[in-house]
């Protein structure tokens, strides 16, 4: 799980470096999308870390 959050958070920088540095329009939305899905998945790894300990 906690891969995939850093996946997400990697794609989410990318795409937020081209879509607020004027190369491409689209990518600055699906940055914020992605921004969120890593805040979602991050508070999730949080919670099912800390049950298993």
């Amino acid at each position: 799980m906690l891969r995939w959050t850093v996946i997400f958070i990697i794609l989410a920088i990318v795409a937020g470096i081209f879509g607020f540095g004027g190369i491409a329009a689209g990518a600055a939305s699906i940055a914020k999308v992605l921004f969120f899905i890593f805040i979602v998945l991050f508070l999730l790894s949080l919670i099912g870390g800390r049950r298993n300990i």
